[in-house]
């Protein structure tokens, strides 16, 4: 494609988090009936083999990378371990380099912000992960800033897991009008209300999740100098 197309690209590698990919992907998707114009979905990977997750469910992709370039958005879903191995992945990490440069926005779900990171898109930026993954995000690059969602530029950031929903609802209001995404949010019946309340976060100790994560990390990409020298 020479010209950028009206395609929103989700990103799918082994081992992801379901709800990283189904809780935006979800909302888009139940967001057509109420566009002028729709956009196209396309759940991308590097090959069109279906992948395993972190659940027992596997997914497939309708189209590989190569052939999902010049998308109008994109969207990174996170992982635990099998995220980081993706971090070193330079076929994914290139095309997202490939696809920042024209899209109108690139997001991402929980983890999926450090794969945006080791691709070199967040240096400098302000954005959010997954509360225990803060510390390897700065290391690549980022400000880490505990909100819902980030915006910064083109790029926005989700905290973690069911987080990328409320992020994309948002995103979905800043494209096609906060009645889209009034419409959306009612049709998913979207209205949290956990059993437990609000989040305690008196219970976490970010510092050393944070460790054992970099420690992880630092073991999955051992043979990836240059990851290992940011990582460092």
């Amino acid at each position: 494609m020479n010209e950028r197309s009206d395609t929103i690209v989700f990103v799918l590698y082994p081992g992801l988090t379901v709800l990283d990919l189904i809780g935006p992907l979800e909302v888009f998707s139940s967001a057509m009936q109420y566009l002028e114009k729709p956009f196209r979905i396309a759940v991308a990977g590097e090959t069109l083999d279906a992948v395993a997750t972190d659940t027992p469910a596997k997914l497939t992709p309708d189209v590989t990378l190569a052939d999902a370039r010049r998308p109008f958005g994109v969207i990174v879903p996170g992982g635990g371990r099998p995220m980081m191995a993706a971090m070193g992945n330079r076929v994914l990490t290139e095309y997202l380099s490939e696809a920042a440069e024209g899209a109108a926005f690139v997001g991402s779900v929980c983890t999926g912000s450090l794969i945006l990171g080791a691709a070199g898109l967040l240096d400098g930026r302000r954005a959010t992960t997954h509360w225990a993954y803060a510390a390897l995000l700065e290391k690549l690059g980022a400000t880490y800033v505990r909100e819902r969602w980030v915006e910064d530029g083109k790029f926005i950031t989700a905290a973690g897991v069911s987080a990328g929903i409320d992020m994309a609802l948002h995103l979905l209001a800043r494209l096609a009008g906060d009645e889209a995404a009034r419409r959306t949010q009612i049709d998913i019946e979207y209205d949290p209300q956990p059993p437990h309340g609000r989040l305690d976060w008196s219970l976490v100790d970010p510092e050393e999740a944070g460790e054992i994560r970099l420690a992880r990390a630092r073991e999955v990409l051992a043979g990836d100098a240059e990851l290992l020298r940011r990582l460092a």
